[in-house]
């Protein structure tokens, strides 16, 4: 009599970002697919490496070299381009929502949760209309179409005040994200300016909001100090203490009384949990993340393990075990993530095989943050570097994270051409619109058609 097979145990990966790419690549590594099968699902075929999103937005990166392809990347698992709608882990089913089509389900024998985070928004008048967020490449590029878009008008203006409201570019939010991306697109307009005959670089009225009364606290009081410094002698209006009050009809209003005029503001106030957590049958934690345990399996609130369910990143609440304070939990970083999702990989294999399973644990070896093209600071094992050496180290770190050897040669191409050639400051903002000229020639002939008759 012939033996059964045995079955094959499918992985279903919810995100295909930080932790759902290199989860898939740690399981697959160990893994073939007759052990196990892998499924992710995620709404973009790419992961994008969002420390080099201001780059990209400043023009000293190609927008398609910041973002790893899903199919490319993950040879032998299956990539599902869809939404979570619901998950039934005592079914172990999953409903998901094509981006085209009838939503359906899938069974699965283990999930991982990578779903990462959405930006924090506040119930702000006028934000929700007027706001651009920074987590997404097309986001990132729509920043900068629309800054270069706007000197662009302004250039050709002659009202006074029109003029000033579209070049005062106002940012929400003075952590990595926010810091970062000010930083870059200012150091990107300012330079731009020599291209244009009426715009000069004093014309530029940059605005960073925020409400604690430091910037990047995660480089500590010293750095942040210094980069706080470093920004006010580039005549960057800095608000620390102050909140965004109303932003109606782009009209920027501040606690600190301030009111002015701009069509652009940039949110990057901090991030939450990805609330479709909220339509899983999982244990989550005040914060709205999931309960994890240093094995990053999921448990209740009785640290009882769940079984079949693991998450890590942004959306799980994991120990952190090297903290000193009881009950810290590891921080919403991409250092954590890439890293957890490495070992929540080997984990989950440990666990199929029939081994021990390990405890997550990982010591910030440091913090680092660019301040524009040759412009930095960073905290790297206690030793505290500024400027030229900073933003190396900015660089340097950043293109060792970034998955496959295609990925880094391109980056470091691109480096080597801006080293070399002026960024290209060109607004391509109508690629969001590509049929506006085809459907004006349409009305057009079918007005002329209609005169006739």
């Amino acid at each position: 009599m012939a033996r059964s097979a045995r079955k094959v145990p499918r992985i279903l990966i919810i995100g295909g970002g930080y932790v759902g790419l290199n989860t898939a690549i740690q399981i697959r590594k160990r893994m073939g697919r007759r052990e196990a099968a892998i499924v992710v699902v995620d709404p973009r075929p790419y992961m994008t490496y969002q420390p080099f999103l201001p780059e990209a937005a400043a023009g000293s990166l190609e927008p398609r070299h910041v973002v790893a392809p899903h199919r490319r990347l993950l040879r032998g698992t299956t990539v599902l381009t869809g939404r979570l709608a619901g998950l039934d882990h005592a079914g172990r089913k999953a409903r998901i929502t094509p981006m085209e089509g009838e939503e359906y389900t899938v069974s699965y024998d283990h999930v991982v949760l990578g779903f990462g985070s959405v930006a924090r928004v506040l119930p702000i008048p006028g934000l929700a209309e007027q706001g651009i967020g920074f987590q997404q490449i097309e986001e990132a590029i729509a920043l900068r179409n629309r800054v270069l878009g706007k000197m662009d008008v302004a250039d050709s203006a002659w009202d006074i005040e029109a003029r000033r409201r579209m070049l005062t570019f106002p940012f929400v939010g003075g952590g990595f994200a926010g810091i970062e991306a000010l930083a870059e697109v200012e150091d990107m307009a300012r330079a731009a300016c020599r291209d244009y005959d009426s715009i000069q670089p004093a014309d530029l009225r940059f605005v960073l909001v925020e409400m604690m009364h430091r910037i990047l606290p995660e480089v500590g009081d010293e750095l942040g100090g210094y980069a706080l410094e470093q920004l006010r002698n580039r005549k960057i209006d800095i608000k620390l203490g102050t909140m965004l009050e109303s932003c109606e009809d782009g009209h920027i209003v501040t606690s600190d009384g301030d009111e002015f005029d701009s069509d652009t503001l940039v949110w990057t106030a901090g991030v939450k949990a990805n609330p479709v957590l909220n339509h899983t049958d999982l244990p989550l934690d005040e914060t709205g993340r999931v309960r994890a345990l240093p094995t990053l399996q999921v448990c209740d609130e009785n640290q009882n393990v769940v079984e079949g369910a693991w998450a890590a990143g942004d959306c799980a609440g994991v120990p952190d075990l090297t903290a000193e304070e009881e009950g810290a939990m590891c921080g919403p970083t991409a250092q954590h993530a890439v890293r957890q999702a490495q070992h929540l990989g080997d984990n989950l294999v440990r666990l199929l095989s029939d081994e021990d399973l390990e405890d997550y644990a990982h010591r910030n070896i440091g913090t680092v943050a660019s301040l524009g093209l040759y412009k930095g600071v960073a905290n790297i094992m206690g030793y505290k570097l500024r400027g030229p050496l900073a933003w190396f180290m900015h660089r340097t770190y950043h293109l060792s994270a970034m998955p496959t050897l295609n990925r880094k040669v391109r980056i470091v191409l691109d480096w080597t051409m801006a080293l070399l050639f002026r960024r290209e400051a060109v607004a391509l903002g109508s690629l969001s619109t590509p049929r506006e000229e085809f459907l004006q020639a349409a009305d057009s002939e079918a007005a002329k058609a209609k005169a006739k008759t």
